[in-house]
């Protein structure tokens, strides 16, 4: 079931291009309700509010999976669940409009394009196609896994807490930016916008800030990113990538992200022109492509062997 799920979720997520198929329309509309409830709002400065703001929904899709005896019922609610936690529009449309900028010679336009993305996925000073790597695992190869190892509700929690920090503006993937800015603010904003207004909604965080939910999903990331990158040295050049891999496996201290976009890097001939700046992103998205399906090939085989079911 969780194979067949996968492949109904990836050939969904490029043809539903409607806001009801996002995660982020759903997100702010729970934003909305957890500072609108009288009840929960009273836990905006306490240190369970992180908690809770994470756990909840988690819960309450395990509690409906839970009384659902029907299997069919039980599958067809998972399935959405994953259609909704898969990809991302934004960044697709950003790469299209990335490339078409390139493709006419406006460098000024690619690297706004280069700048938004980063900036609208709160994620550190790197290349493109590198931004690229990152987000193809995090928003399909991790919610694969997750989907296979812990079903549905894992996946609405990883889906929840990344697009939490996504939101923090300020708090970046780099360890240092994460120490300025837990010392420097400890109430973080997040804009949520809708079609009709625009509401400022504050997302509880703990006391120590937004490192918090930095360091918890470095511990969710550490196995899976190195199942990922284990993937690109058998979809790239194995035997280059293998000493990067073996380096980094037992760092501890070693961001996630840069162990992925290093070992992807290492599996992949990049030797372009540098003033073509469409080369990189295009070999490495081809890249994560071809890694995404050997993790569907992984799962087919772990479904037939009776493993995942």
């Amino acid at each position: 079931m969780s194979l067949l799920s996968l492949l109904i979720a990836l050939a969904a997520e490029k043809s539903l291009s409607s806001s009801f198929w996002c995660f982020d329309h759903y997100y702010q509309q729970y934003v909305r309700f957890f500072t609108r409830n009288s009840t929960l709002s009273k836990l905006k400065d306490n240190t369970l509010s992180y908690s809770v703001f994470l756990l909840l929904p988690v819960a309450v899709i395990y509690l409906i999976l839970s009384v659902i005896d029907d299997s069919l019922l039980h599958f067809v609610f998972s399935t959405l669940i994953l259609i909704v936690s898969f990809g991302c529009i934004k960044i697709r449309a950003s790469y299209k409009k990335y490339l078409h900028a390139a493709f006419r010679g406006d460098t000024t336009s690619v690297a706004l394009y280069h700048q938004q993305l980063l900036q609208d996925k709160n994620l550190p000073d790197i290349g493109f196609g590198q931004a690229l790597i990152w987000l193809n695992y995090r928003y399909y190869i991790a919610i694969m896994l997750f989907f296979v190892v812990f079903g549905a509700p894992g996946v609405v929690f990883y889906r929840l807490l990344t697009t939490v920090i996504e939101q923090q503006n300020g708090c970046s993937l780099d360890s240092d930016t994460e120490e300025d800015a837990s010392e420097s603010s400890e109430d973080l904003n997040i804009n949520a916008n809708s079609a009709d207004d625009h509401i400022q909604f504050s997302v509880p965080t703990l006391s120590s800030g937004c490192k918090n939910y930095h360091d918890i999903l470095f511990y969710l990331d550490w196995l899976p990113v190195r199942i990922t990158s284990l993937g690109y040295m058998f979809v790239g050049h194995f035997s280059k990538a293998l000493p990067m891999w073996l380096e980094s496996f037992f760092d501890s201290q070693k961001p996630t992200h840069q162990i992925l976009i290093d070992v992807a890097q290492k599996s992949e001939d990049i030797m372009v022109d540098e003033d073509d700046c469409t080369a990189e992103p295009c070999l490495l998205v081809r890249l994560a492509k071809r890694n995404v399906l050997l993790m569907l090939a992984v799962i087919s085989v772990l479904t037939l062997v009776g493993i995942v079911n």
